[in-house]
């Protein structure tokens, strides 16, 4: 929903700076909330009946997300794609992971996967990756809403969702 209150905020400066399409603004801005509200929705009733709530990342990308829908985060890496983790931060996820029952770590398009592999082949666990949309690849076609509802399906199948 941060996506509909960015728009909202778009279309107010631009109807200031342009009065003359200030309506054009206004419907397009009306348009993306619903977009973003029915995304919303899909969310909710895809992640309302995960078994697993506990989301392993390479990095914590999703605090967002997982606060949005009740996931608790925990990322291999910290808050910087490009850190290592210590022996000592692997040792505590994998015991998240084997506490948790978490089946799937997730990596980002744009991070190397080995740290979440090494972690997903000393935990028995499986990777599948998350897009941030912070830079798409250069042969997707996808836009903000087919990117997340990619996310979602995959975020459905790791977390054991009905």
């Amino acid at each position: 929903m941060n996506m509909a209150v960015i728009g909202t905020a778009i279309e107010e400066r631009l109807a200031e700076v342009d009065p003359a399409n200030a309506e054009a603004y206004g419907s397009n801005s009306q348009s993306l909330r619903a977009a973003m509200t029915a995304l919303d929705q899909k969310f909710s009733s895809g992640l309302g009946s995960c078994t697993i709530t506990t989301m392993v990342v390479s990095h914590e990308a999703f605090a967002y997300l997982a606060e949005a829908y009740g996931l608790t985060q925990v990322g291999i890496s910290g808050l910087s794609p490009d850190a290592e983790p210590s022996p000592a931060r692997i040792k505590d996820v994998v015991n998240v992971v084997a506490d948790n029952g978490v089946t799937t770590i997730y990596y980002e398009t744009l991070v190397d996967p080995k740290v979440a592999q090494t972690l997903a082949d000393e935990t028995g666990a499986k990777t599948a990756v998350l897009d941030p949309l912070e830079g798409l690849q250069p042969d997707s076609t996808g836009d903000y809403i087919s990117v997340m509802e990619s996310n979602l399906d995959t975020l459905k199948a790791g977390q054991a969702c009905s």
